[in-house]
């Protein structure tokens, strides 16, 4: 992939290192401020509150006292390759689809995506790097342990720059379902489903949509800057045909269960993916519709 020296997004928030759970110094001092009041009252409280004031204008964090940083110290951005390369592929993706939705006559509302390290809290809740990359339509970001890439690689051996990618345009897919309303049209007929098979296929026609938008991104990304390589598509379809249902069941010693399944075989997600790009038509994305999976 030819993506170095290219527009790099805004729209990434970097919190590597920064601990998922607990309060880390903010509780400690609110800890701290109990156990004064209790001992010598709301007079106890604004002289350590003003305290603390006095240092915050003087420069110096006060949270440092309590055995944490703050936020902004921790979320202080890494300057290394893969924060570049994250950024561009998001860049990439904002310029594909800013167009698509231009020349339907809307505004495309860009995502935040969130690099994260070990484990992360979203508005859909905590969760851990073995999750694996997610969207959050609660506060519309998505999020990425860029730990992935190097699964994608000795895991899965998808090695390459494509996969990488590929995993973070089919994320972005999930925030078109969102704006464009599928994604709730999905969790309600999810509701009304008879039982956790018919669930899951609803699922299943989301999570190949996704895919094919992947496609229909890479198309446009190629066309509109010469973006790709020779054999990129090929390294993204071993990547799709590594993460289907069928297969990580398979590799791991497991009965083969389509009524479980919610990502969808590998050849379904190679030929949707593959479906996408061919067209560059993101209304070939139908899957809800399709004949044949």
């Amino acid at each position: 992939m030819k993506w170095r020296g290219r527009r790099q997004s805004r729209n990434v928030e970097d919190r590597r290192g920064v601990s998922a759970g607990g309060a880390g110094g903010a509780g400690i001092i609110l800890l701290l401020l109990r156990f004064i009041f209790s001992r010598f009252g709301l007079g106890g409280v604004v002289v350590v509150g003003l305290a603390g004031l006095g240092l915050y204008m003087a420069g110096v964090d006060p949270l440092q006292f309590a055995g944490g940083a703050s936020p902004a110290t921790h979320a202080d951005p890494v300057d290394d390759e893969t924060s570049e390369f994250v950024r561009v592929i998001l860049a990439e993706t904002e310029d594909v689809w800013s167009r698509q939705f231009e020349a339907a006559g809307s505004d495309y509302p860009e995502p935040t995506l969130v690099m994260f390290s070990g484990g992360v809290t979203s508005a859909c809740g905590r969760a851990s790097a073995a999750a694996g990359p997610f969207y959050c339509p609660g506060d519309r970001k998505v999020y990425l342990d860029a730990s992935f890439f190097q699964e994608l690689d000795q895991r899965f051996n998808a090695p390459g720059d494509f996969p990488a990618a590929y995993v973070i345009a089919h994320e972005v897919g999930h925030h078109i379902q969102t704006i464009t309303g599928v994604s709730d049209e999905v969790r309600a007929a999810q509701q009304r489903a008879k039982g956790e098979a018919e669930a899951n296929a609803y699922q299943v026609m989301m999570e190949l949509q996704a895919d094919c938008y992947a496609g229909v991104w890479a198309h446009h990304a190629d066309r509109y800057g010469d973006f790709l390589d020779d054999g990129d598509i090929e390294e993204g379809l071993r990547a799709a045909a590594a993460i289907g249902d069928d297969t990580l069941q398979r590799n791991a010693g497991r009965r083969v269960t389509p009524e479980s399944f919610t990502h969808g075989t590998s050849a379904q997600r190679q030929r949707w993916f593959t479906t996408g790009y061919r067209s560059g038509d993101a209304a070939r994305c139908d899957t809800f519709n399709a004949q044949n999976l």
